[in-house]
């Protein structure tokens, strides 16, 4: 291990007496109301290693950090560390009344030339329950609140300046797999205290993009894509939760 990535293990501990360090390629942590993963996916794709801690949890919010260093393949995603919820999943988005979600977070530290996004990964599907990327997936909707390095998502843009939930986005769309990928990318720069309805986004996909309102929310995760660079990204909150009708 390098002392710098010594350093930056010692300085998230130092956040908390019962912070725990994950390190293997799909490890995973219990979080109070959330699942901490690493989701190393696409590590094949370049070189370099990445550890994801658990600063801090209860039912309602989380605290963690991901410190990675990744070189290679600078147009591949090597990895999605994120906390998923799991209580919110389950319901149809007709029924759903409000899905507040608030997230804090900050770069502690970042290379020159990081190419990386900041977003949350929700999932659609018919079925409900079924797990993110597999066959029971409809549809893929990101919420970028931070792209660095010229990175886009999947699919192409389709619209420029789309106002929702009081932020301004542009709106990438795209096939992958089985899935369809709907993209929300800020207009604005990163938006590092987000605090939100989603259902806000929920209403305009079934109005504006065609989603039917029988789809059940299958998964709401929140992470970073890691393509190339270093960095020690840190969210100091945490929160999501659906309210049904």
């Amino acid at each position: 291990m390098h002392f710098s990535t010594l350093v930056a293990l010692s300085c998230l501990l130092s956040l908390g007496a019962t912070a725990q360090t994950i390190a293997g390629q799909y490890d995973c942590l219990p979080a109070g109301g959330f699942t901490l993963c690493q989701n190393l996916w696409g590590e094949l794709a370049g070189v370099g290693s990445q550890q994801s801690t658990l600063m801090s949890s209860t039912e309602q919010t989380v605290q963690w950090a991901t410190n990675y260093t990744w070189a290679n393949g600078p147009n591949n995603v090597k990895s999605y560390a994120n906390v998923e919820s799991i209580a919110s999943k389950g319901v149809q988005l007709q029924n759903i009344a409000s899905a507040p979600t608030s997230w804090a977070w900050n770069y502690k530290t970042q290379s020159a030339g990081i190419r990386a996004d900041v977003s949350y990964d929700i999932w659609f599907g018919t079925a409900s329950s079924g797990s993110p990327a597999t066959s029971a997936s409809s549809y893929e909707i990101m919420i970028w609140l931070s792209g660095l390095g010229g990175i886009t998502p999947v699919g192409s843009q389709i619209t420029t300046g789309t106002v929702v939930a009081n932020h301004t986005w542009n709106l990438w769309k795209g096939p992958n797999a089985n899935w369809e990928v709907l993209s929300f990318v800020s207009a604005a720069g990163d938006l590092n205290s987000f605090d939100v309805d989603l259902k806000d986004f929920f209403t305009y996909l079934i109005s504006e993009q065609g989603v039917a309102p029988t789809q059940y929310v299958q998964s709401i995760q929140a992470g970073t894509e890691a393509f190339v660079g270093t960095a020690n990204l840190v969210t100091t909150s945490y929160s999501v939760s659906i309210v049904p009708t």
